[in-house]
């Protein structure tokens, strides 16, 4: 292969190795090493909600045959050359329910719990010195599953014998691998175990998102059908903004069918396409900041009241492109080779910047409504007592309309946020060993339906129509009105018919003149 060959072929080749560099719930462990816990050397194997097989148990190769297991394929442990001169103690797999987790570990006289059986416990006879304590299940007696492997003098792997174990109750399963012997504290462990549900391999907590993330896929396509036929309606009146809205139904498109597609392969192989995760977050957080944007531009009144942000602009774009960057870093570590049923991983130093980021957007949105809704209203009053031009007053009350519905809408998103956000709070509180794990689900499910939502409530208020014009900026200078003169005014109330018509009313109305304010921003940009 020439050179020129080769290079044409690289895209594609970093492309198929993004697809193939997998993890799933095919759990791989290469080269970990174990960590001190109390008196015991620890690795975590994997946590993972799982429904017990259907009463059709078989063991054929189906994703979806109603079998549910836990399967240890070609475990080895490795320890050093110079610490291979002796036999060792066991180093033992144990999995257990989250309910019989008391069933592991104990303490002799109420002191201290531990994980290794100690010399007092040992007189006790309640366990063997150098194992792992642990007692039967009060449900069922053959639960925990714990079994082990020691090494053999002058052996340098020990082999788990492969098992199988056939889940027949549901519940939050955990494995962890334990020994308790310090000479072996640089073992390494390598191989895979294969956890199923009796529907796929998607674990019990991530099961659930498959289907709500094809049904928001529908959702996604009802509502693009609808704008997309207004577009074509009324192309001409098609608005920049409304434009914006197209983009983000088009990202939630693309990131719903993802998402799906991504827990849909990972249901049917056993291992999570990371290719595919990569482009469900990259066009999530897109979307995500895109929408963002246009609530912001709406709020400040872009293409309503005013025609550019003037020298705001470099300032949101800034505030996107690291909103962007913050929130695609969070969401790449959060899901990106996720493949246990365990709380998000993400570090308080990645999900801080992005909390940040959303509080100052929803200040800064909050706050150019206020603004822009004093400057509609001022502008409905001016345009009222102008009887010359009945049409204009139309469009300043269409335009204030319109942008209390908004700010309604925003309010409302708001306090359901922030009702959402204690109740997730009280609920990961509450839910420390993941026991509502069947539940968990709804928490990130949320958040995409309040987003759709409020994209609906946008759609709704700015759907292309024949009218839509009368929500753009007029640039004939009746939109326009003097900053200094916004400081002193306060909100309009009905006057007398005598003030109504009053010169100074009239001049003021009538004067052309460039705002101060229109003028800063024309000589920023």
């Amino acid at each position: 292969m020439s050179r020129i060959e080769l290079r044409s072929a690289l895209p594609l080749i970093l492309f198929a190795w993004l697809l193939l560099r997998v993890e799933g719930s095919i759990h791989d462990y290469a080269g970990v090493r174990f960590v001190g816990k109390g008196n015991a050397f620890v690795i975590h194997g994997g946590s993972e909600g799982i429904y017990s097989s259907r009463p059709t148990y078989n063991a054929t190769g189906a994703p979806a045959n109603g079998d549910a297991f836990i399967r240890f394929e070609k475990i080895k442990f490795q320890r050093p050359r110079e610490f291979s001169n002796f036999s060792s103690g066991l180093i033992q797999a144990v999995v257990f329910e989250v309910d019989d987790r008391e069933t592991i570990g104990g303490s002799a006289y109420g002191g201290q719990r531990a994980i290794c059986c100690t010399a007092d416990l040992a007189k006790l006879g309640v366990c063997t010195q150098g194992e792992i304590i642990h007692r039967p299940s009060t449900k069922n007696p053959d639960w925990p599953q714990v079994f082990g492997v020691s090494f053999k003098e002058d052996k340098l792997v020990a082999t788990l014998q492969p098992k199988s174990i056939e889940i027949t109750e549901t519940g939050m399963y955990n494995l962890y691998f334990i020994h308790c012997d310090p000479k072996l504290k640089d073992v390494t462990l390598r191989g895979i175990t294969i956890w199923k549900n009796p529907t796929g391999y998607l674990p019990g907590r991530m099961a659930p998102l498959m289907n709500f993330y094809g049904i928001m896929s529908l959702a996604f396509v009802i509502l693009g059908i609808f704008w997309f036929s207004q577009n074509a309606r009324f192309w001409r009146e098609v608005l920049p903004l409304q434009n914006c809205v197209t983009l983000v139904i088009t990202l939630g498109m693309f990131e719903m069918a993802f998402w799906y597609f991504d827990y849909a392969q990972f249901n049917r192989t056993g291992v999570r396409p990371t290719g595919i995760t990569i482009w469900a977050v990259t066009f999530g957080t897109v979307k995500r900041t895109v929408a963002r944007l246009i609530i912001l531009m709406v709020s400040m009144g872009y293409g309503v009241v005013r025609p550019t942000l003037g020298g705001l602009t470099s300032k949101v774009v800034m505030l996107g492109v690291t909103f962007v960057m913050a929130s695609e870093v969070l969401e790449l570590v959060e899901n990106v080779g996720a493949v246990s049923d365990l709380s998000g991983k993400a570090r308080l130093f990645l999900v801080l910047p992005v909390a940040i980021l959303d509080a100052f957007f929803i200040l800064w949105i909050f706050t150019s409504l206020s603004a822009t809704l004093t400057k509609l209203q001022i502008l409905t009053a001016f345009s009222e007592f102008d009887t010359n031009d009945i049409g204009q007053a139309k469009r300043m009350m269409a335009k204030l309309d319109i942008y209390r519905k908004f700010t309604n809408a925003l309010a409302v998103a708001v306090i359901v946020s922030v009702g959402w956000i204690c109740y997730e709070l009280y609920f990961k509180s509450r839910d420390v060993y993941n026991e509502q794990w069947q539940n968990a689900w709804i928490i990130p499910a949320f958040w995409q339906v309040l987003s759709f939502s409020l994209l609906c409530v946008i759609c709704a208020l700015w759907a292309p129509s024949q009218n839509s014009t009368r929500y753009a900026y007029s640039d004939d200078g009746s939109e326009e009105f003097d900053k200094d003169d916004t400081l002193t005014l306060i909100k309009p109330s009905p006057m007398p018919k005598d003030v109504r018509g009053g010169p100074e009313t009239r001049s003021l109305h009538g004067s052309n003149s460039v705002p101060s304010e229109d003028v800063e921003e024309e000589k920023t940009e």
